[in-house]
């Protein structure tokens, strides 16, 4: 079945479905050894050839994977400092898979892992507003006060956050620490950190429990499982179509 060029690229991890067009309008595309610039051109992924840059994409299967990343785990592919990075964990995966969005080294919880770009792409960008679901244990005890300042967007160096849900679990007394949950929209670098930072609160340990509607139910710390069918039919329902 003939697909959108640009639809075609992103699908096999080479870019995202909005990437995918500027290296077609760029000049960088061919198909069948026929440079291609129009958008709307269609291609048939099993018998058209299509090359990026003269390297012909691998048509590979889509994968989904949901992952249950430790502490001390680097969110990329490789890593020039040497550090342990999640490829690693999927030492079964053949086909190239990226991270959907990031975790911090000192962040655990639930990452997303596929080849599919336009809905990494979908699921990453923050007019989209896909929940994202944290537990924080933070130093001390925040008063509602100063948690309704996350409830409402905090200032941060990069700007104003997005409202975001929190809700105070339990605190121990004898370690000082409070287990706030957290859900937000967004995506910045290190955000959870900096927001409860912001109000005096540091984060002292840090998970993501859930992503949109998946969890971590079944899944042990380091270990994965593939998405089923209808849930990644769920998750583009989310995303693609809004």
């Amino acid at each position: 079945m003939p697909e959108r060029l640009q639809k075609v690229i992103s699908q096999a991890g080479i870019a995202s479905r909005r990437e995918s067009e500027e290296l077609i309008k760029a000049g960088r595309v061919k198909v069948n050894g026929v440079v291609v610039t129009e958008l709307g051109t269609k291609v048939e992924p099993t018998r058209d050839k299509v090359a990026v840059d003269n390297k012909p994409i691998r048509t590979e299967k889509s994968v989904y994977i949901l992952l249950n990343k430790p502490r001390g785990i680097v969110t990329t592919l490789h890593d020039p400092e040497g550090r342990k990075t999640v490829a690693s964990l999927l030492p079964d995966i053949s086909e190239r898979i990226y991270p959907v969005g990031r975790l911090d080294y000192n962040t655990e919880g639930l990452l997303l892992m596929t080849n599919d770009g336009e809905l990494t792409h979908a699921l990453t960008h923050p007019s989209h507003e896909i929940d994202k679901t944290y537990r924080a244990k933070v130093l001390g005890r925040p008063p509602e006060e100063k948690l309704d300042r996350l409830r409402a967007g905090i200032k941060l160096e990069d700007g104003l956050t997005a409202p975001a849900k929190v809700n105070a679990v339990e605190y121990d007394r004898e370690k000082d620490l409070t287990t706030v949950e957290i859900v937000i929209t967004e995506g910045r670098n290190r955000q959870v950190r900096r927001m409860f930072e912001a109000i005096g609160h540091p984060v002292r340990q840090l998970k993501r429990v859930k992503f949109a509607f998946l969890t971590l139910v079944g899944v042990r710390r380091g270990a994965y499982r593939h998405l089923e069918a209808d849930e990644v039919e769920t998750l583009k329902n989310i995303a693609l179509k809004k």
